[in-house]
């Protein structure tokens, strides 16, 4: 059996991992999509023959787990695509919404390529892939063992990062002897305020670990929701500006919203107007109603007295671009949410230049930015950021809230693999991080008891 790494190596996007049976089945774990500045030959090219691939087990939906699944079938592949149901809701409307961007965004490159006499670049895939690609899923509850192949088992189990996150679990009947092997995914942190805690797993042989936060612990957030309320009174009520918050359009926009309900439910909020800017998230945001039940308990007893964790007075779910661009004009104080997370696509980062040389204005980065981000580039607070090509003047406040990260951090990431008897783990693979932060966790894990912690390079191959 060989395992190889196409994505994801000591990088955070792009998650790729190519596993060859004893039978010469190739099951790829995630295909997701690079992000960030100078990745499109990434996404072009996968390091393997699309056609070749017999089974693509998913994680969960987010766009640098499952972006490239629609060009994969638009490559050849044939499979079958495994996920969990709620993964399966959101790729639904996850992968329609990254086939417009990238076409709008190709048409927009590419008219600039034109002018300069370049090669035009090629769609990485259409409406019509998304569709081919959503035909070829079947869904899995957590914890319901099923078959790949003969003597090839998976089972998911809730990973707590994202409505419907899921660490798989392999086994492999093999001629000498059982393996099984464990991708985490992206884990969640304990005690999430939507989501249920990320849950054990059965002992496993070997590991592939995500590490995004390997090096780091999150800030103690004493109250979360205070810490939002005084971002919101300082820059609405005593700055009269607007607070743009980029987020992802599943989960952490549903989180913040959530939070702003409690904030409005106990006559808190100061009464501005609640923009969530991204059809995307309102597409999530009904996803996440019909998929309740994996729900903690604290917010579904909220729900229960609430009648709906996120809906409140003043809060407007924008769909429409025109009804987006009349926020430009709008000069009285609000908060605007939208995606991307990362500030590198969609609406936000629009209303990032529309607003980032007012110095009343704040910005609020609330999530992990990979670091050829504008996101990672607004942390660093630099005099000026480039937006669409255009230089702006950094003027806006910007404002950083770690206790929205929905990764856990390097605590809670050994306490998560603490159900494993590490001596009986033959080799813990680091993916999805970046090379400074995986070898400041490698160094964690030995100390954990772990033996042979393996950080592999994109395209980089092992023998189990």
């Amino acid at each position: 059996m060989k395992i190889q790494f196409y994505g994801a190596a000591q990088r955070v996007t792009g998650s790729k991992h190519l596993i060859t049976t004893q039978k010469g089945t190739k099951i790829l774990l995630d295909c997701g999509l690079f992000q960030g500045i100078n990745t499109s030959e990434l996404n072009l090219h996968f390091g393997f023959d699309a056609k070749e691939i017999d089974i693509l087990v998913l994680s969960h939906g987010h766009i640098d787990h499952t972006g490239l699944v629609p060009r994969l079938v638009k490559k050849g592949f044939r499979g079958q695509i495994y996920s969990t149901h709620a993964t399966k809701d959101l790729c639904d409307i996850m992968l329609y919404d990254s086939a417009y961007i990238q076409e709008k965004d190709l048409k927009r490159v590419n008219e600039r390529r034109q002018k300069r006499r370049e090669p035009l670049l090629e769609l990485l895939y259409g409406e019509e892939d998304v569709r081919n690609a959503l035909a070829l899923f079947k869904t899995v509850d957590y914890r319901t063992p099923f078959y790949l192949e003969e003597g090839v088992k998976a089972e998911f189990y809730d990973a707590g990062h994202l409505l419907g996150s899921a660490g798989i679990y392999l086994t492999f009947e093999e001629t000498e002897r059982t393996k099984t092997l464990f991708f985490t995914g992206d884990v969640g942190r304990p005690n999430d305020k939507i989501l249920r805690s990320p849950e054990a797993f059965p002992q496993a042989d070997y590991i592939i670990s995500e590490s995004t936060y390997g090096d780091r612990l999150h800030e103690p957030e004493i109250d979360m929701k205070a810490h939002l309320l005084k971002i919101v009174h300082d820059t609405c009520v005593v700055r009269r500006g607007k607070l743009i918050i980029p987020a992802f359009a599943v989960d952490r926009t549903q989180e913040l919203v959530y939070a702003l309900d409690q904030l409005e439910s106990e006559g808190r909020l100061p009464r501005i107007q609640v923009y969530v800017d991204s059809p995307l998230a309102v597409k999530a945001t009904m996803a996440m109603k019909e998929n309740e039940e994996s729900f903690n308990p604290d917010i579904l007893e909220y729900i229960k007295h609430d009648g709906d964790a996120f809906d409140f007075d003043n809060l407007h779910y924008i769909s429409e671009v025109n009804q987006s661009k009349a926020l430009n004009s709008y000069k009285e104080p609000c908060i605007i949410i939208s995606a991307s997370g990362m500030a590198e696509a969609g609406r936000i980062k629009h209303h990032i230049a529309n607003n980032v040389e007012n110095p009343n204005n704040t910005i609020l980065l609330v999530g992990y930015c990979s670091p050829e981000s504008l996101g990672a580039v607004l942390k660093g607070r630099p005099e000026h950021v480039k937006i669409f090509g255009e230089l702006h003047k950094l003027n806006a406040k910007v404002e950083v809230m770690d206790s929205f990260s929905a990764h856990a951090d390097y605590a809670e990431l050994i306490t998560y693999l603490g159900c494993q008897d590490a001596s009986k783990v033959k080799s813990l693979f680091l993916v999805h991080g970046e090379l400074p932060t995986q070898l400041a966790f490698k160094n964690r894990l030995l100390l954990a008891g772990f033996k042979n912690i393996l950080i592999p390079a994109q395209g980089e191959g092992f023998d189990l």
